[in-house]
């Protein structure tokens, strides 16, 4: 049985995008790019919103990765070989490889691909991620937090949940960032 880990970069105070929609502050640097690797070489199946997805399918075209860093072209075949499931009632198509769409997020769906996983699963995003900590699908939560303060824009965590959690591990990487994760206790 896999676990549903929801992950995420989010500045200090708790948010993935700054008030304008910019994330550049989470960019990872080589050693933290590395830890996300490795982190995803154990996500067999990612869940993703249509934004996220829109942002995440970049991995999936080689000509941008030429001039890119070995730990980066790296990722990109480790993010291919996972499937994907984008939740959409917009988008008509996929443009990767091993990616389906399901029109409304179903709880009871998501239990059973967990059951009959092999591996972990991933939800990404923030809309996506609240619903599944919403149905208590979560059961560990990995953070980086990166060493900035945004002042708002969109919450990395859902609002209105309360979610009793347990240190699992954690990590200072030389640019200052901190990796925390935990396990999902109780979510109510």
């Amino acid at each position: 049985m896999g676990k549903l880990i929801y992950a995420a970069n989010t500045s200090l105070d708790g948010y993935l995008e700054d008030e304008s929609g910019a994330f550049d502050f989470s960019v990872p640097d080589e050693e933290v790019h590395a830890f996300w690797n490795e982190h995803e070489r154990g996500i067999g199946t990612s869940l993703y919103g249509r934004r996220m997805y829109e942002t995440m399918r970049v991995w999936e075209d080689d000509d941008w990765l030429t001039d890119q860093p070995a730990v980066v072209r790296e990722y990109a075949g480790i993010w291919r070989d996972a499937d994907k499931v984008v939740y959409s009632t917009t988008l008509d198509a996929v443009s990767t490889a091993r990616t389906r769409i399901e029109r409304q997020f179903d709880a009871d769906a998501v239990r059973r691909l967990k059951e009959e996983s092999d591996a972990d699963l991933s939800v990404g995003g923030s809309i996506l991620g609240a619903e599944a900590f919403r149905h208590g699908l979560v059961d560990e939560c990995v953070l980086l937090l990166c060493p900035v303060i945004v002042g708002g824009g969109k919450p990395a965590l859902p609002r209105g949940v309360r979610a009793d959690l347990e240190l699992l591990d954690h990590r200072r990487f030389a640019n200052g960032t901190v990796y925390v994760r935990h396990a999902v206790r109780r979510a109510t």
